[in-house]
């Protein structure tokens, strides 16, 4: 049994698969809120997670490699350390995301509708 609880330790959803990519898996296809989950060091490399609601989740330290986010709302969400090379982040809400230390190489981020201001501090 695979749980999904909050930042604070709230119990969101539980499954009977086999690890937490297909749990998250298995919620986003049934539309479950994930806003705020707890997905710290996450293995969800090539999760198809497309219009999940990751709002304000912590997702630092996972791994979303490969992962379709494609207009998710991860707006709030800690991305600190994140693996997001080659996702696809195609119309999602990055609004106050945390993006610190990521790795973003082979990233899609484009926008059809919005304004997109990004802000990306690089310190060595």
């Amino acid at each position: 049994m695979i749980e999904i609880k909050s930042r604070v330790g709230e119990l969101i959803v539980e499954y009977d698969v086999k690890n937490i990519k297909e749990a998250v898996e298995l919620a986003v296809s049934k539309n479950i809120n994930l806003s705020g989950a707890d997905l710290y060091r996450a293995n969800l490399s090539g999760a198809n997670l497309h219009r999940a609601n990751l709002s304000v989740a912590n997702l630092s330290g996972a791994d979303l490699s490969g992962a379709n986010l494609s207009g998710a709302n991860l707006s709030g969400a800690n991305l600190h350390k994140a693996n997001l090379y080659r996702a696809n982040l195609y119309e999602a809400n990055l609004s106050g995301a945390t993006l610190c230390d990521c790795n973003m190489n082979e990233t899609t981020i484009s926008y059809r509708s919005q304004k997109v201001k990004i802000l990306f501090i690089i310190i060595n």
